[in-house]
């Protein structure tokens, strides 16, 4: 398979194209080439160009386009391979389209190849309303999505990049979103080294991303976005990060607004630039000229952060004409194609994540049943299917039409009721509260089994004022249902018939009340513009859920810490002390596995890491998809919980027998001390293999536990 880094000759002649240009330009030229909004310099032969797009599950923001589940459904699959094609039918979308739009001459926002994706930052509260556009609340699994997703995007061409990925927010960063323009995140050398910097190192040294995104907040007192200690001497100097730094949208005001650090404009933007930050998504940046005439800016620095820029566009093949870059072919008939709608389809499917099944209650036979009820107020909602940052499909399935659809052709009647509003007492305007109990009541009585579509919308988990959130500037103000659909799910119960609950969030819900009364259970995420039809296969088993929690269910958020505390003391199943409701790393299947004869080629851990086989077999009368998971735990007191180190999804059909064969790095079994340092400390270590964590909540939920292996340092 091709590199993932460019050639170094093409890459040395882009730098060096670059740096030609720049040297041509006026100090106001260059300046103006370090907004998002990047005007023509027609004696230069420099179109304009806009540098701001966004790509989160799809080309978001600049009309149809195919929108996939959100990342955290995406996350959801664990599974690499998933995650790279998705992101390679993105940018193959994303080229189609700039395509067209460079034809007809239009350059406006979200209309460039830079996109501002993937947000690899750790989901370690799920209170935060942006958890939904990340991977989870793990390091690891951040990491190899991320690493797989800008694959995706960046291509393997070797001369040319396909679409420029922008790894975000760096760094420390997941809320509160109503105070993220003036907030300070605390974290200790050990939390950033183990927590909260791995996924971004993964994403600059394994996938060489080309643009990195700084965050509004400070981190231990620095600004992100002008920070000396992330942008140079971790970033640059560390890791040897190539590419351009991006701020996040007008976060270097906040420097001088709201974060105290400098007095005015000019300080604030002489600091970003001096300490990194090549590109300002913003307007702020015109400043430069200013601070450069001060003394506080020299025009070498600005050269070098120009050339940065152009380099980027260079490698995108934005200087090169006709059949150069072999992405320039890509025909507008690509977007929103029977392929793209497929794989949609097939994400959809593995992004739903099956908590309790009880008594194979699922799937459904449509043969035995008469009358459907769908209720709930996320039954027909759109905003459910497809969380934040989203494109326009042409076609949505909410998880109504679904089931609709797919018992279009049998005599089984579907009925439906909204139940109650999503988040309000009342979904008429002059009604009473629970002015639509009497209806769902009356739907429940007539039916032999009750879809209940529950949870959220990005109306009310999101970003600060992205689309109007109803609580607390996106994020939640707790773990529960909002509104009245707690209430709706004890009326359907009452009923006394077969209920099954599909909860669509993007984050962690409080499904206590279900988890006691309610038999079956579907995570749905926000499931892409196809998710209702995905729904309804798998609720009547012509697809098979095979998801995994890449966060934790916790059973109410009196178990969390103070949201602004960012000490991962008791976060994360990697840190918790109390019982999850469902664990990270759990999700049913609709059949069966048994792992065998594992098998290390050592029992002491050296350089070389630990080699392990085993058999995974396939036991029951379906396909099974599922999720190997490895996790290794330093046997200390004061060690975290076993934490994941390796994933391999395994496909088998019914007896179908699957060789495993892989290797833990030596790094796998290290540990950050006080000072951030890494080292794989002697002792014994327990080493875990199966499809769930090996602690003793998702052993009741899963019915089995992992292989235990003992190993020694």
């Amino acid at each position: 398979m091709p590199e993932l880094a460019l050639n170094k000759e093409k890459l040395d002649s882009y730098k060096e194209r670059a740096k030609e240009l720049v040297s041509r330009m006026t100090l106001e030229e260059k300046v103006s080439q370090m907004l998002h909004k990047a005007p023509a310099i027609p004696r230069l032969g420099i179109k304009a160009y806009n540098w701001w797009n966004e790509g989160l599950h799809g080309v978001a923001r600049a009309g149809t386009a195919t929108v996939f589940p959100q990342a955290i459904g995406l996350a959801a699959a664990f599974d690499e391979e998933l995650m790279e094609t998705v992101a390679d039918a993105i940018s193959t979308e994303a080229r189609a389209k700039f395509n067209a739009q460079q034809l007809y001459g239009d350059t406006d926002i979200y209309k460039g190849l830079t996109f501002f994706s993937p947000n690899v930052n750790i989901f370690r509260d799920p209170r935060w309303g942006r958890g939904h556009e990340t991977y989870g609340e793990d390091p690891y699994l951040t990491s190899r999505l991320g690493v797989a997703f800008i694959k995706g995007l960046q291509g393997r061409d070797g001369d040319y990049m396909k679409t420029s990925a922008c790894a975000k927010h760096y760094a420390v960063h997941s809320g509160p979103e109503d105070i993220r323009h003036s907030f300070n995140a605390v974290a200790t050398k050990q939390d950033m080294a183990e927590t909260y910097l791995p996924a971004f190192k993964a994403c600059v040294e394994e996938a060489h991303v080309e643009s990195v995104m700084g965050a509004y907040n400070r981190t231990n007192g620095e600004p992100c976005c002008g920070s000396k200690t992330l942008l140079s001497d971790i970033l640059r100097d560390e890791w040897g990060f190539d590419g351009h730094v991006v701020s996040d949208c007008w976060a270097i005001k906040d420097f001088h607004e709201f974060h105290w650090v400098t007095k005015n404009a000019v300080e604030s933007v002489a600091m970003a630039v001096n300490n990194g930050c090549d590109l300002n998504c913003g307007n702020i940046f015109v400043h430069l000229v200013q601070a450069v005439e001060d003394g506080l800016v020299s025009e070498d620095t600005i050269d070098r952060a120009v050339t940065r820029l152009f380099t980027t566009r260079m490698k995108l093949g934005l200087f090169d004409t006709g059949a150069a870059s072999p992405y320039n072919s890509i025909p507008y008939s690509a977007v929103d194609s029977n392929e793209m709608k497929a794989l949609n389809l097939r994400a959809s499917r593995e992004c739903l994540t099956l908590l309790k099944n009880a008594g194979g209650v699922l799937p459904l036979d449509k043969n035995s049943i008469k009358t459907v009820a769908v209720i709930g107020p996320n039954a027909n909602n759109r905003k459910a299917l497809v969380g934040n940052y989203e494109g326009t499909a042409s076609r949505y399935i909410t998880v109504l039409e679904g089931i609709q659809d797919y018992l279009a052709d049998t005599e089984v009647r579907v009925l439906y009721s909204e139940g109650c509003h999503l988040f309000k007492e009342k979904v008429g305007g002059l009604s009473e509260p629970g002015d639509r109990f009497s209806e769902v009541s009356a739907v429940c009585a007539e039916a032999d089994v009750i879809i209940a579509c529950v949870g959220l919308d990005p109306g009310l988990e999101g970003e600060e004022g992205d689309q109007g959130n109803e609580f607390a500037s996106g994020d939640k103000p707790n773990l529960n249902l909002p509104g009245l659909q707690e209430e709706l799910l004890k009326i359907a119960v009452a009923s006394g018939k077969t209920v099954i609950a599909v909860n669509l969030s993007g984050s962690a819900i409080a499904l206590d009340y279900a988890d006691r009364h309610i038999p079956g259970i579907i995570q749905g995420w926000y499931p892409g513009a196809l998710g209702g039809r995905a729904v309804a296969e798998l609720l009547f088993g012509k697809a098979s859920p095979s998801a995994k929690l890449p966060v934790t269910f916790y059973k109410a958020d009196e178990q969390l810490p103070e949201f602004t505390d960012y000490s991962m003391n008791n976060r994360t199943y990697r840190y918790m002390k109390n019982a999850a409701l469902y664990p990270f790393g759990y999700g049913l299947t609709y059949s069966d596995y048994e792992i065998t004869d594992v098998k290390t080629d050592t029992g002491k851990i050296t350089e070389n890491g630990v080699r392990i086989t085993a058999n995974v077999k396939n036991t029951g009368k379906r396909e099974l998809i599922e999720t190997v998971q490895v996790y290794v735990r330093y046997e200390d007191k004061d060690a975290p919980n076993a934490q994941l180190k390796q994933i391999k999804k395994v496909r088998l059909n019914p007896g179908e027998v699957y060789g495993l064969d892989i290797t833990l790095p030596y790094e796998a079994f290290a540990l950050a001390d006080k000072d951030g340092v890494f080292s794989v400390n002697p002792g014994a270590y327990l080493v875990y293999l199966g499809c769930s964590q090996p602690d003793a909540r998702s052993a009741q939920l899963m019915g089995k536990t992992p292989v235990k292996l003992e190993l020694t340092r």
